[in-house]
């Protein structure tokens, strides 16, 4: 049976997550609290892995039920304390930040599509395989908010265009994720995989299954689904555990 095995919330855009037992949607389909908040550099540049290779060196700890962060062994809030964070991380990375919230919609990198990202356990399991990464590794390079266990590796591959119904909470898959410079990096050091696009793309295309359009891949450096949630969907509650499977 297909399940949500892991629900993921990245509260600062760029920096590391934290895993929850449940998320619920926003009226923009966007998940609470996920990517909420940004620093941005003095150029308006948002400060993660494709600007600034030195924020995988950067932990948080969150305590979203306290609304805390914890970076650097100092701990802050994230409602009263954004001008700190950002000093902060700043003094860590060498550059003038600020802070910046969107309690809406927060900073998705696709704006078309702000719902969560997914992915099947046994697709990241595949890829990690491929590389020699752990699977963890692999998860904190690709960054989905929810994995879905209990299908086949690059099932979700069959869903573009389609409703995908995750516990009370439908969902539209929209296209395969275009993925930038961060999964080539070890998500705790920034050390890149030497080859690690050409080679991820030449698997994904290999193991793409069969009977896949192959309409939306322009390219093959893509991975993860991007979605959208209807506004009719808002104030519902995806679970870990909840059963997935087409609407």
């Amino acid at each position: 049976m297909a399940t949500v095995s892991l629900l993921r919330i990245h509260p600062i855009k760029g920096l590391p997550p934290t895993d929850v037992t449940e998320a619920r949607v926003l009226p923009s389909g966007a998940l609470e609290f996920d990517r909420r908040w940004a620093l941005m550099d003095a150029r308006g540049r948002f400060v993660n892995g494709k600007n600034f290779p030195d924020i995988h060196r950067v932990s948080a700890r969150f305590d979203l039920a306290a609304a805390h962060v914890t970076i650097d062994s100092r701990t802050f809030g994230l409602h009263q304390e954004g001008a700190a964070i950002a000093a902060a991380c700043g003094r860590m990375l060498g550059e003038a930040l600020t802070w910046a919230e969107d309690a809406e919609v927060g900073f998705p990198d696709d704006l078309a599509s702000p719902g969560p990202t997914f992915v099947s356990v046994p697709s990241v399991a595949a890829v990690a395989g491929w590389f020699g990464f752990a699977l963890e590794d692999a998860r904190c390079r690709f960054r989905a908010n929810i994995e879905i266990d209990g299908v086949e590796a690059f099932w979700e591959d069959a869903l573009y265009g389609s409703t995908l119904r995750l516990g009370a909470v439908e969902v539209e898959a929209i296209n395969p994720c275009a993925r930038c410079v961060v999964p080539s990096r070890d998500a705790a050091t920034g050390e890149p995989t030497p080859g690690f696009q050409k080679r991820f793309a030449e698997l994904r295309q290999t193991h793409l299954p069969a009977g896949v359009s192959t309409a939306l891949f322009n390219h093959y450096y893509r991975f993860t689904v991007n979605s959208r949630i209807a506004a009719s969907q808002a104030g519902k509650v995806i679970r870990v555990g909840d059963q997935a499977g087409r609407a």
